[in-house]
């Protein structure tokens, strides 16, 4: 079987256990503060363990796309490097919320292994809990009593905490878990050697395949266990091991997917896999790496300088580095194989097919430009061993190698190699201790520590009340302190709520709770999961009162604005430019909007214009909001509402129209278009390769940017004596100034040629050389273009020094004839280094010219007698 139809065998035998088949959540995860990709099965389901949500299907199964770059799980510096270990991998998994339990899941994954799959049973070992005394959890013996039903009891081993007890964190649902594992050697390995002793010892051939979670327990912030009231079965199966095992390999590489990948690698480069290590390495890093790339891309996650879209650039670099430095593969070529990917993959996931063009295009440009950084790194090397071999000094410093690591994305390893082929040598030691403190950086900056939630009232939902009412009267049902980047604050959890919470790019609303005794201000409103929390500095002080929940109104009524103009804005894009227009981002606040969307070329000020004209008219008509709530998605899409990539919709949608414009949404709008008032484009720019982004302003906003525009034009009228033409006034203003400025540029160069003349009549000489030290009112470069002027001119060995003064600054300048470089070892830079104290300035330069500059132009006379009692 191949990879496609191993998956498919997964989900029809489960679908056939009554299980509902779900689609994968993003890779992406969007309104999580814990994390920044889904780097479990599990994760689209936190809210049903966590309790704030309840789950319709009791029962699904599903593939999940996830990504361990990051945070806790991040086996980035083993991919590739080993043969199991991936970026991107998929996991397949079935579910359980508060239905089945142990006895069922292990049934159905013995009976979907062996009778299935077909997996030979004397290649089989399971594990179990062997408990543990600290959190006072007793070994798992139910789990026990029933493999025996299934397996000898001599293949069921005991296992501690850390490799059998799953939690999702440091706080949050957990419980101990049962794992199969197979023992993939070929037979004549394993007639050497018995398995059950490679079991969890990292062994790539003997690997755990599938692990089922019994969720019955939640961490609290003391490490205390409590247990759940409900149980739930989380099990997982990386797709990857089992097609190994299933195709009878010895390496997850070895399979149909990366091994299509890497012939299509094997063309470009020449380089042939399985000959030898370090290119075979480079062949597994870059096939993975591909999936990782294109799928966090096709998520709507763009590569960049900053969270989620750093992590993705690294990964793309990385595979570029091998590709450069392994396989001497100096072009873009990772872009190519997004349609190699794209075949293998696109049934399952349709989003690599739909978003081809923008993957290919992003990928090409993020490599050119990679390419253009290693280039300048390779400079900044050659620099460095220049300036070590000046010093006679043939160790690279642990800080240079840190720099060409964090600034040129060069890994340590090709540095040193680069260093050896020059007869050099790295510290990386002292690499290490940099790299250590930029951890320490990132984890002091991303740093979240939450306490315990403290249960005031056992309502643990929050309903959103906000789309009709801004004030409510509400409960406190719950609250926790949390310290990030230093900052400790409070979240606040409400019965019902007016609050809208930060999502679909619009930011979550601020305002205040209200009681007979006191107010507390709400400074922003998130979502976490399922769960709609308040952000407080504050804990009220008698949190059990009843509250008067009120929104920011006006600053509500912004967003609103610039929210229903993005839907505007989104159908005029694809009107004037062409529905290949499909929405990559957006950002709503109360002061602008910020839209990104798919297009392959700049938008021209005409195109702009008519845009602009076509939101402006759609204001202009006050077309009222129809708004449909709890819709099916079918029906959704039926109404032609356009479902975005990235985002995780659920059974029911909130459908938006505003005439022809119809979305899924559920951000806030305004009743009608003309409520936004005015909309002005204020810019339009890249954003990556296939994207574009515009910013606008509407409302107030939009008002003030006319009414500032309107006060400079005013104040231009005055400047210019109110002309009755304006633009025609500037325009003659224009032409004159440039009469002007070339008139002085000539006078410059004039005065310019005068004090070279004037300078080599004041030339004395000495014993063969030639000495002026002069003062001057002109500017440094004057100054410098005189001198390379007279260092043509000369015939005899000079040194000039020039002290300058323009605009109340003074300049320090000294030329030395190259023969007197050589022959009495002189340097105009340490010289003018010196010399420039003396004007309260600075400055340094090359042997032969250098500069300083200084803000005590009384200094100069002493500066120029000091040098030349030095000549």
């Amino acid at each position: 079987m191949n990879l496609n139809e191993i998956r498919k065998q997964f989900l029809d035998f489960f679908e056939s256990k009554g299980h509902k088949i779900v689609p994968s959540a993003p890779m992406v995860v969007k309104n999580d503060p814990t994390l920044m990709f889904t780097n479990a099965g599990m994760n689209q389901f936190k809210d049903y363990f966590l309790g704030h949500a309840e789950a319709k299907d009791k029962r699904v199964a599903d593939t999940q796309k996830c990504l361990r770059v990051s945070g806790k799980h991040n086996d980035l510096e083993e991919v590739g490097v080993d043969t199991y270990h991936h970026t991107m991998f998929e996991m397949l998994g079935n579910w359980s919320f508060g239905d089945y339990f142990k006895e069922e899941a292990i049934a159905w994954a013995w009976e979907l292994l062996t009778e299935v799959y077909k997996i030979d049973t004397s290649r089989l070992y399971v594990t179990v809990f062997e408990g543990d005394q600290e959190d006072g959890v007793p070994m798992d013996t139910e789990s026990i009593e029933i493999w025996k039903k299934y397996i000898a009891e001599d293949r069921i081993i005991l296992a501690n905490k850390k490799d059998n007890f799953w939690e999702m964190g440091d706080t949050g649902p957990c419980g101990p878990c049962t794992e199969i594992h197979v023992d993939a050697r070929t037979d004549e390995e394993r007639a050497k050697s018995d398995g059950k002793s490679l079991v969890n010892q990292d062994h790539p051939q003997v690997i755990e395949i599938w692990n089922n979670v019994f969720i019955q327990y939640n961490r609290m912030a003391s490490g205390k266990l409590v247990e759940l009231p409900a149980k739930h079965v989380d099990t997982g199966m990386g797709l990857e091991r089992l097609a190994m095992v299933l195709q009878g390999k010895q390496s997850n590489y070895d399979t149909d997917l990366f091994q299509n990948l890497i012939k299509h690698l094997e063309k470009v480069s020449g380089f042939t896999y399985g000959v030898k290590e370090e290119t075979d390495i480079a062949l597994r890093v870059i096939a993975d790496h591909v999936r990782a790339i294109a799928f966090s891309i096709s998520d709507g996650q763009l590569p960049s300088n900053t969270g989620a879209g750093y992590v993705i650039r690294r990964i793309l670099r990385r595979a570029v580095r091998y590709g450069y430095s392994v396989l001497d593969l100096k072009e873009p070529f990772i872009c190519g194989l997004a349609t190699v990917l794209s075949n293998e993959m696109g049934d399952a996931f349709p989003e690599l097919r739909s978003q081809l063009s923008i993957l290919e295009n992003v990928i090409r440009e993020e490599e050119s430009s990679f390419f253009r950084t290693l280039e300048q790194g390779i400079k900044r090397i050659d620099t460095i061993l220049e300036e070590l071999t000046s010093k006679n000094e043939k160790i690279i410093s642990g800080h240079a190698v840190f720099e060409l690591y964090d600034t040129f994305g060069f890994p340590v390893d090709l540095t040193s190699l680069i260093a050896r082929e020059n007869g050099f040598s790295i510290d990386e030691i002292g690499f290490n201790t940099e790299l250590e403190k930029q951890k320490s950086r990132s984890r002091a900056a991303t740093s979240i520590a939450t306490d315990d939630w403290v249960e005031l009232r056992e309502d643990d939902r929050s309903e959103f009340v906000g789309y009709d009412h801004t004030e409510t009267h509400v409960f406190i049902t719950k609250y926790r302190k949390v310290t990030q980047k230093g900052k400790t604050f409070f979240q606040v959890v409400l019965n019902i709520t007016p609050f809208y919470a930060e999502g679909g790019g619009q930011v979550g609303d601020k305002g205040v709770l209200v009681s007979e005794s006191e107010t507390v201000r709400i400074f922003d409103t998130k979502k976490e999961n399922n769960l709609t929390v308040h952000l407080t500095d504050k804990l009220p002080e008698f949190p059990l009162e009843k509250f008067e929940a009120k929104v920011d109104v006006k600053r509500r009524e912004l967003a609103a604005s610039n929210h229903s103009a993005t839907h505007l804005l989104h159908h005029a894009l694809r009107e004037v430019l062409g529905t290949h227009v499909e929405q990559k981002g957006s950002l709503v606040s109360p002061d602008y909007l910020r839209f990104d969307f798919s297009h392959f070329s700049k938008v021209t000020e005409e195109e702009l214009s008519r845009i602009e004209e076509l939101v402006s008219e759609d204001i202009r008509k006050n077309i009222s909001l129809e708004e449909h709530r709890a819709v099916p998605m079918d029906d959704a899409v039926e109404m032609g509402a356009m479902a975005l990539f990235g985002e995780k919709y659920g059974d029911l949608v909130r459908v938006i129209r505003f005439g022809d414009s119809v979305e899924l949404c559920g951000g806030t709008h305004v009743p009608a278009t003309g409520k936004i008032g005015l909309f002005k484009i204020t810019s339009e720019s890249a954003v990556a390769a296939g994207v574009r982004r515009i910013e606008a302003i509407t409302n107030d906003t939009a008002i003030a940017f006319y009414k500032e525009k309107a006060a400079r034009l005013e104040a231009i009228q005055r400047l210019l004596k109110n002309p009755k033409d304006p633009e025609k006034a500037i325009e003659d203003l224009l032409t004159k100034n440039q009469s002007l400025s070339k008139t002085i540029e000539q006078f410059e160069k004039e005065k310019a040629g005068q004090f070279k003349q004037e300078l080599k009549n004041q030339f004395i000489e000495k014993e063969g050389l030639l000495f002026a030290a002069t003062k001057v009112t002109m500017g440094t470069g004057s100054i410098k273009d005189v001198l390379f002027q007279l260092k043509g001119e000369m015939n005899q060995p000079f040194v000039a020094v020039i002290g300058g003064e323009e605009d109340g600054k003074a300049s320090l300048t000294i030329m030395i004839s190259d023969e007197l470089v050589k022959e009495k070892e002189l340097h105009a830079g340490n010289l003018v280094r010196e010399y420039a104290k003396l004007i309260q300035g600075g400055g340094g330069g090359q042997p032969f010219f250098a500069t300083a500059g200084g803000k005590n132009p009384s200094g100069l006379d002493k500066a120029l007698e000091e040098i030349a009692k030095l000549f």
